[in-house]
């Protein structure tokens, strides 16, 4: 399966709730490149080098990546993809792979979300910078300001890109290169739509009920 959407559509949250509910692995591309690079892999030292040289890390590589970690035993009973494909370019390799593979892709899940809502959901939200729990200035405030709920601390911090116009860009970055991926898994009568903008249960709800249609 594939999870799409915009960044803060809750992607992670909800494949980290798959993975726990029908053990399957969660992989992203992020995770993939780090277990690459450290197990020194041909496919890992060819992405170091041109990370290390700050360049971006081609199609091929990311989709070599990918095929070597499909073979390893413990992806066998199911994946969730989160952030992969993230280009058209990417997606075709990744269906020929698959095919010379003979795994069969079930579904790709678009979480659809209103970008103004978005913005203040994603802008709004800080943690607490001692233990970690989040909160948000309008769904989700400490019973004391500026003070965390959990640990008693006074640490709060917000990401530096959950700022309006950080969050902008990465938007912008997730239409131009990603979105046009909506359209392609469309096109081959995958795709499936939930509202990702529901509470985190009902988007699982949805979710589920595309796995067992």
């Amino acid at each position: 399966m594939i999870l799409l959407g915009p960044p803060g559509a809750g992607k992670g949250t909800q494949a980290r709730l798959l993975v726990d509910k029908l053990q399957l692995m969660q992989l992203s591309t992020g995770d993939m490149l780090r277990d690459a690079v450290a197990a020194g892999t041909e496919t890992g030292l060819k992405a170091k080098e041109l990370i290390d040289r700050g360049d971006l890390v081609p199609d091929d590589i990311v989709v070599g990546i990918v095929s070597d970690r499909l073979d390893d035993p413990d992806a066998q009973d199911g994946i969730i993809f989160d952030g992969f494909p993230r280009t058209l370019g990417q997606a075709d390799a990744f269906e020929a792979m698959l095919s010379e593979k003979g795994i069969r892709l079930d579904a790709v899940v678009e979480m659809r979300c209103d970008n103004d809502q978005l913005i203040e959901r994603i802008t709004g939200r800080y943690t607490c910078g001692n233990c970690g729990e989040g909160y948000h200035s309008s769904y989700k405030k400490p019973k004391v300001e500026n003070v965390c709920d959990v640990c008693g601390r006074s640490e709060m911090r917000q990401r530096e890109d959950d700022t309006v116009e950080a969050f902008r860009a990465r938007l912008l970055n997730y239409y131009k290169d990603t979105a046009p991926l909506i359209g392609y898994y469309h096109a081959k009568n995958a795709l499936r739509i939930v509202d990702g903008m529901a509470a985190i249960e009902d988007v699982t709800k949805q979710i589920d009920a595309v796995i067992t249609a």
